[in-house]
């Protein structure tokens, strides 16, 4: 068992961290709304911190799973900032979804304090935290990689090493490209059943057993079906990670023309009002 630290009480991290304890680490906790931290301990027997560094201090590996680019690099850096408290030879473990720049950046930084760094986004959405089935894909080097694949092993159905600090971002925009796709076309085939007046059930009875079965289809048909979109990974988040996915394109000059096309329909989304809904009601703007 190990001493953990873990950065981030999201609908994500809430339940990443709740594992850890399950499992029998000794995880301390820290997240920007304190007295949701201090719940997470008193429902878990965990601790709570009220900085990073206070959180980060003696712990072997630190995870975090915040918001974006800015908010890794505030949980990270400065005097409060877990790098702060941590020894040589820790760990720095992140499941956030950020650009591999900002990845590159703080291992950089945490690799001259003797600090190692993986980056490790992860798949599956708050049911996936929940049930500890969760895809993580991560870069960073093997001897690290090894000491942290055990402890998140805990919520993970898959954990992989892809390359080097980085891949795990970029990986991750691998499936968010694939995800922003696959919604849109699952989006239209179901809105083509509505207006044609078929059962919308017994056409994804039949048509997931074959070629066009997905995720998105079985997890998500009865929510779009019936334009309930209150749960799950919001419009919002799903526009930042394409924001990523676009910028890194650009560097790498490489066309990304359905990606961009759904960005924008994200868009229409957020101006319907649906910033916080769930990626599936692309749905909705194809009902207007």
């Amino acid at each position: 068992m190990a001493k953990l630290a873990f950065l981030g009480l999201g609908v994500m991290g809430y339940p990443m961290a709740g594992h850890l304890a399950k499992a029998g680490h000794e995880v301390t906790v820290y997240n920007r709304t304190a007295a949701k931290a201090q719940k997470w301990a008193t429902e878990h027997g965990g601790k709570a911190a009220i900085t990073p560094r206070e959180a980060a201090e003696g712990a072997e590996i630190v995870l975090a799973c915040v918001g974006n680019d800015d908010d890794l690099r505030s949980v990270c850096l400065g005097d409060d900032g877990a790098f702060a408290g941590m020894g040589k030879g820790t760990i720095f473990a992140d499941h956030t979804t950020v650009s591999a720049r900002v990845t590159r950046e703080l291992a950089e930084a945490g690799a001259a304090l003797g600090i190692g760094f993986v980056d490790a986004p992860v798949s599956g959405g708050q049911a996936g935290a929940e049930n500890g089935q969760l895809s993580i894909m991560c870069g960073g080097g093997q001897r690290d990689f090894d000491r942290v694949q055990p402890i998140v092993d805990s919520y993970a159905k898959i954990c992989r090493l892809m390359g080097p600090v980085g891949a795990g971002q970029t990986t991750k925009m691998c499936n968010q490209i694939a995800i922003a796709g696959l919604v849109q076309a699952l989006s239209e085939s179901l809105r083509f059943a509505e207006a044609s007046g078929l059962d919308i059930e017994k056409v994804v009875e039949v048509i997931s057993q074959g070629a066009a079965g997905s995720w998105q289809m079985a997890n998500r048909h009865k929510t779009m079906a019936a334009g309930a979109f209150e749960h799950g990974f919001a419009v919002d988040w799903m526009r930042k990670d394409l924001g990523i996915c676009l910028s890194t394109a650009d560097d790498l000059e490489v066309s990304l023309p359905v990606t961009a096309l759904v960005d924008q329909f994200y868009k229409d989304v957020q101006m319907m009002g649906g910033g916080r809904w769930d990626t599936s009601s692309l749905i909705a703007r194809l009902r207007r």
